[in-house]
């Protein structure tokens, strides 16, 4: 057993979303609206399909967050253009600004954690930290990233 490794990945976690939760829990957010939020940032015209497969979460629980996201103006659903079934999902400048401070907490605990090790070091830890993503069910957000982690290494 890695207990040493699996303990590292309990704490870090801890502490990772534990600086954004305390900032989310006087909007009466939680770590859903988290996740939420940074997707649908991340990815501009996310479909609440995709959302569904990066989150692994059910239509009920992704409904009562987005609702509320929608509801208090962090983001807004529209329609696409193709097909008027789906519905994509923007930040607004209200939830732009909400991610950002939440990113902000997260990269300066990233920041302090990698000015202790080398480049190589930090490449090691991407490395390491992408092999432990599954990808025998990789959904459209991952391929983007993987496409991207690829596409950055050939440069």
């Amino acid at each position: 057993m890695r207990w040493d490794i699996i303990e590292l990945l309990f704490f870090a976690y801890r502490d990772f979303v534990g600086d954004p939760d305390q900032e989310l829990e006087a909007f009466g957010f939680g770590r859903a609206h988290h996740r939420v939020m940074h997707f649908v940032y991340r990815y501009p015209g996310l479909k609440v399909a995709d959302l569904l497969d990066v989150l692994r979460i059910t239509k009920q629980s992704l409904g009562r967050v987005l609702k509320q996201l929608l509801d208090e103006g962090y983001i807004v659903q529209k329609t696409g253009d193709n097909d008027r079934r789906q519905r994509l999902l923007y930040a607004t400048p209200k939830g732009e600004t909400l991610v950002q401070k939440l990113a902000g907490l997260q990269t300066t605990r990233i920041t302090k954690a990698l000015a202790e090790m080398s480049p190589e070091d930090a490449e090691t830890v991407k490395r390491f930290l992408r092999a432990m993503i599954d990808r025998d069910d990789p959904d459209k957000v991952l391929e983007t990233i993987f496409a991207s982690v690829n596409h950055d290494a050939k440069e």
